[in-house]
């Protein structure tokens, strides 16, 4: 039998660190890249006789969560004890949410090949601490333990297994990973682990209505990783099964670098983590004011945002959707339109170069290095003719890797545009003189010659060359032969 014989069940729990300034039951800083054990204190430490105090802004951010997934919130819940041995946290269990969660029966939707819409769907999202960290000495031997990040708010996200591709799933996290940025309770930035997943997957034969065994990758950061890691999970375990093997319930490790899976342990199940209600902190209880009250704050949604733009601004579909994926590139196209009134301009440049340079780059919109108000006066010198879109170009470079006024770039640089008429000219005499069967080609009627005219002279000019005049230029001394 083949892949397409089969059928893959894919679930996902996403971790995303909230970007509350304290962690979830102390006051220590939750600021990413401070020097090891600066931010800790006994309770992180799990000192006898500290007790935990919760962080009122982790209950509201996770509460926001679960309104913009359209969860149910509960009115009442609690926190448990996770009894299970985590080396980097110092009392050997994590406080998290188990029968009782914050948010539960939501769902997200995705936009599947065909057009079709397909709601993925979300079993709970609950609260719970973030592990420290553990530094492997690699050549000494032995490992050391960094308890920052110990006590870092999360909210896990769980969904049902409703996903049957990497694509769906590639497709629901980006979706997810907009909503929070949106909503602002995470920075959802991957490289710091901010936003993670462990992805569960399964086979089954098409047309099976009992699940597979699944299995587990844990921690996954990156959505190129999920994806290869995933094809190739899928693969192995429909050549166990074809082979007649069992496919064993294991937590999986994912290598990047060789593109396969490594058994990192046995999968637990709920019963092995031996929860119990926490008997140090208090229930959670809501009350219908207070979630109605975070509700009719949330801010802006990306699906409302698309919207607009649709109707505001005239994008069509696909920009809009391109460009309200990230809450920073949106942000960054409506404040420079306020300052340029230029909506077709801001989109292009936000989704052509700016986008290619940050692939290029391996960025994220959230890193761009320049502001709004440096992108609208580059707009703005296009449209006085100060500089053209190809010097243009080169300026967006120079704002990556110096970002400064692009007015200050051009001077430093020497390219502001030459829009003389006789040093265009002369110019456009010895490109004429130099490409005589161009002329004769744009006579017999073949209109591209003039661009190919114009690109030698921009060429020649190093891209200095007021493109329109260039244009208007050679028609007429074309016509003039």
């Amino acid at each position: 039998m083949s892949r397409e014989d089969y059928e893959a069940v894919i679930g996902l729990e996403v971790h995303a660190e909230l970007s509350t300034k304290t962690k979830i039951f102390c006051s220590c800083k939750t600021e990413f890249g401070g020097e090891p054990n600066t931010q800790c204190c006994p309770i992180c430490m799990a000192m006898p006789g500290t007790l935990p105090v919760l962080n009122e802004k982790v209950v509201e951010y996770a509460v926001r969560a679960g309104l913009a997934t359209n969860c149910s919130i509960a009115r009442d819940s609690k926190n448990d004890r996770k009894n299970y041995f985590y080396p980097d946290l110092p009392k050997s269990y994590q406080i998290s949410q188990f029968d009782k969660p914050l948010c539960e029966k939501g769902y997200i939707e995705i936009e599947e090949k065909n057009g079709e819409k397909k709601n993925i769907g979300i079993t709970r999202i609950h609260i719970e601490e973030d592990a420290g960290k553990l530094n492997h000495d690699d050549f000494g031997g032995g490992c050391l333990v960094d308890l920052n990040r110990a006590g870092v708010p999360l909210i896990e996200i769980v969904s049902e297994p409703d996903m049957r591709s990497s694509e769906e799933v590639d497709k629901y996290l980006k979706k997810l990973k907009s909503i929070l940025e949106y909503i602002e309770v995470s920075d959802c930035k991957m490289q710091e682990g901010s936003f993670r997943a462990d992805v569960n997957v399964s086979v089954r034969k098409k047309g099976d209505t009992k699940l597979g065994t699944r299995t587990e990758m844990k921690n996954m950061n990156s959505f190129r990783s999920i994806t290869r890691g995933i094809e190739y999970e899928i693969d192995r375990q429909i050549d166990v099964i074809e082979k007649g093997e069992k496919v064993e319930q294991e937590t999986l490790r994912w290598n990047d670098v060789s593109g396969k899976t490594f058994s990192m342990r046995d999968k637990e199940d709920a019963q092995d983590y031996r929860y119990f209600p926490d008997p140090d902190l208090a229930r959670i209880c809501l009350t219908e004011e207070y979630i109605e009250a975070i509700k009719n704050n949330l801010p802006e949604l990306p699906e409302s945002r698309r919207k607009r733009y649709i109707e505001e601004y005239s994008l069509t579909e696909r920009d809009a959707n391109l460009i309200t994926v990230s809450k920073y590139l949106s942000n960054l196209f409506e404040d420079t339109l306020e300052k340029t009134n230029n909506a077709k301009a801001s989109c292009n440049w936000i989704l052509g170069d700016i986008s290619r340079i940050l692939n290029e780059k391996e960025m994220e919109p959230n890193e761009i290095p320049f502001t709004s108000s440096n992108l609208a006066e580059l707009i703005t010198l296009i449209d006085k003719g100060t500089i053209s879109t190809a010097i243009a170009k080169k300026v967006l470079e120079e704002l990556f890797k110096n970002p400064k006024e692009p007015s200050k770039i051009i001077e430093e640089k020497g390219w502001i545009q030459i829009s003389d008429e006789s040093a265009i000219k002369e110019v456009v005499l010895k490109i004429l003189e130099e490409n005589p069967q161009s002329v004769q080609d744009y006579k017999g009627g073949k209109d591209r010659a003039i661009g190919f005219l114009v690109g030698q002279a921009m060429k020649q000019t190093k891209g200095k060359a007021n493109p329109q005049m260039l244009n208007t230029m050679f028609v007429e001394e074309i016509n003039r032969i």
